[in-house]
């Protein structure tokens, strides 16, 4: 049995970049990671745009400026000015050429056709130049870039509509065990709904990772040989819920060793999540996670999301930790580090009630998991804890 730093240690070390590559089109792309930087095909902006509502003008020694013209975004006019002229131009609007300040409207004043500007002003004011953002050919974004909702704003914004990417893992998750029924099923006397192969889906949804092949596989050793073996010539990462322990009907260990999958660790010194397995066939990652559902989760949260930052070639690949003050008293029987189900808000944090690794009521609620060395019995009001901020 190893400790979570060393089972964290040795996710690391084993976890590698996918760099296979494909092209994305770039509003589906968000969540990706660029393979190749991206040259911009065109000067952002591609002409002088003003900045703001108002007026440009030819400037000079003048008193007043006369308003001969308007130009609206999407104008395609270039009007040449004189100096001491002025034009009304709106927001987005291309100034012209012969202009060379754009005064902001609330700043000035009108009699009739004749403009005053109600402060001094600077050549180049309120004009956004050419290439401002970015010039012709120049990277517009470096590779390794996250696609964001920005990100595509941009990309279209330089008439890029489609970009080379990371592929993101194949994934699947096995869910085993002859006690589980689906929703629609009749519920038996001791059976119970299958729920972590959708509480793992949807963790890896709200993550962006969608592409995920689901199998469900009852206690029959051949019959998980063969899931296994069809699951690793196809997936980056498996996830294996429950079936992971020693009992007469587990025969998920019997069928990864048969597999000749290396084992990495098997059982972390943690609670829950003790019968933790993490191994490798070839670049296939395997997770063996408990089939208690609190335990699967945390888990995933604690090691299944390293090795997919990992995956995806992020530099940052833990979920965020931070110092809080513990708002309530709690009582462990050490020996194990701990995760505790918890709600941060603010720099405190309360550890709740309920911390089976079967129950999820209080987890349902949590936003974080406070972790607890092994070496800690109690927690006091207002000693500084080590809190994980769960994703939202």
């Amino acid at each position: 049995m190893i400790s979570v730093e060393e089972a964290i240690s040795i996710i690391k070390n084993n976890s590698n970049q996918i760099t296979n590559e494909r092209q994305a089109v770039v509003e589906k792309a968000n969540g990706y990671y660029l393979s190749r930087d991206i040259n911009s095909l065109i000067d952002l902006p591609s002409f002088r745009q003003s900045a703001m509502d108002g007026y440009a003008i030819f400037s000079g020694d003048f008193e007043s400026y006369k308003v001969v013209n308007e130009i609206k975004a999407g104008d395609t006019i270039n009007p040449i000015l004189k100096p001491g002229e002025a034009v009304r131009i709106f927001t987005g609007a291309a100034v012209p050429d012969s202009a060379d300040v754009v005064l902001m409207q609330e700043k000035v004043s009108l009699k009739g056709n004749q403009l005053f500007s109600q402060e001094p002003f600077r050549k180049n004011q309120n004009i956004r130049s050419i290439g401002e953002q970015v010039l012709k050919n120049q990277i517009a974004l470096e590779k390794g870039t996250k696609i964001t909702p920005a990100t595509v704003g941009y990309l279209y914004s330089l008439g890029i509509q489609k970009v080379w990417v990371y592929k993101k893992p194949v994934i699947s998750i096995i869910s085993t065990g002859n006690e589980l029924v689906e929703l629609g099923d009749e519920l038996e006397y001791g059976k119970i709904y299958e729920s972590n192969s959708k509480m793992l889906l949807s963790a890896l949804y709200s993550l962006k990772f969608y592409d995920v092949k689901m199998y469900k596989v009852e206690d029959n050793y051949d019959a998980t040989v063969e899931i296994l073996k069809e699951a690793i010539n196809a997936s980056d990462l498996i996830l294996i819920s429950g079936g992971i322990s020693v009992g007469k009907y587990d025969y998920i260990g019997k069928a990864l060793k048969m597999l000749e999958v290396k084992k990495l660790f098997y059982k972390v010194k943690q609670k829950p999540g003790k019968p933790l397995y993490y191994g490798k066939k070839d670049e296939t990652q395997i997770f063996g996670l408990p089939g208690n559902p609190a335990a699967a989760l945390t888990c995933f949260y604690m090691y299944v999301f390293i090795s997919l930052q990992k995956m995806m070639g992020k530099l940052v690949v833990e979920l965020p930790r931070v110092s809080s003050k513990s708002k309530n008293e709690f009582t462990t029987k050490g020996g194990r580090s701990q995760f505790l189900k918890a709600i941060y808000k603010e720099g405190c944090v309360e550890i709740l009630e309920g911390q089976s690794s079967a129950m999820m009521q209080t987890f349902a609620i949590s936003n974080a998991l406070v972790f607890l060395p092994e070496v800690v019995e109690k927690v006091n009001v207002n000693d500084i804890l080590t809190t994980i901020l769960l994703p939202v």
